[in-house]
């Protein structure tokens, strides 16, 4: 099967403070993915350390992989972390990133995780819904002049329980005006 975008709609965040670990493309494996970095997490039980380091609780318990990038394709980072509000203090060991307050265009996409199909090129499926659907005015001021925000969102339920075809449903979100 290949992807499927089931829901698309408009979210609003807050202000808000993502900590985490910040890599760029140097860090991609092999595959060109960052999936030695999420096994690294997974493996060392980092989000809920992340979580009981930090004194408030996060605005999304959800693990999510965020991505930066300036307009010209280039300055790509990606975050591992969480949300939290923005003025959570920032444990040793991890970098933060401040987020501005706006509305957010997500895209759910159902597919297949083993075999990668709704990673990569699926957010740009996204980006096509959201942009038929009229949340086509992406923001590119989050992090400094000419910068787009993203990220996956790993929902604990539609991330990690299978449809009856196998399928999971990761969450893909755009800062958006």
């Amino acid at each position: 099967m290949s992807i499927e975008i089931t829901k698309v709609y408009k979210e609003h965040f807050p202000a808000l403070r993502f900590i985490g670990t910040c890599y760029t493309n140097e860090d991609r494996d092999s595959a060109g993915g960052f999936g030695k970095q999420w096994d690294e997490w997974m493996n060392n039980d980092r989000f809920s350390k992340l979580k009981a380091a930090i004194l408030s609780a996060p605005f999304d318990e959800s693990p999510i992989g965020l991505m930066t990038m300036h307009g010209d394709m280039t300055g790509f980072t990606y975050w591992i972390g969480l949300f939290f509000p923005a003025d959570a203090a920032v444990p040793e060991g991890y970098a933060s990133i401040d987020l501005p307050e706006s509305n957010i265009g997500v895209g759910w996409v159902c597919g297949k995780e083993e075999n990668g199909e709704i990673y990569g090129d699926a957010h740009g499926e996204v980006c096509k819904k959201l942009d038929e659907d009229g949340f086509n005015s992406f923001r590119n001021d989050i992090t400094g002049e000419n910068t787009y925000c993203f990220f996956e969102r790993y929902h604990s339920l539609r991330f990690t329980q299978k449809d009856a075809n196998g399928n999971v449903t990761l969450d893909y979100g755009n800062y958006i005006l």
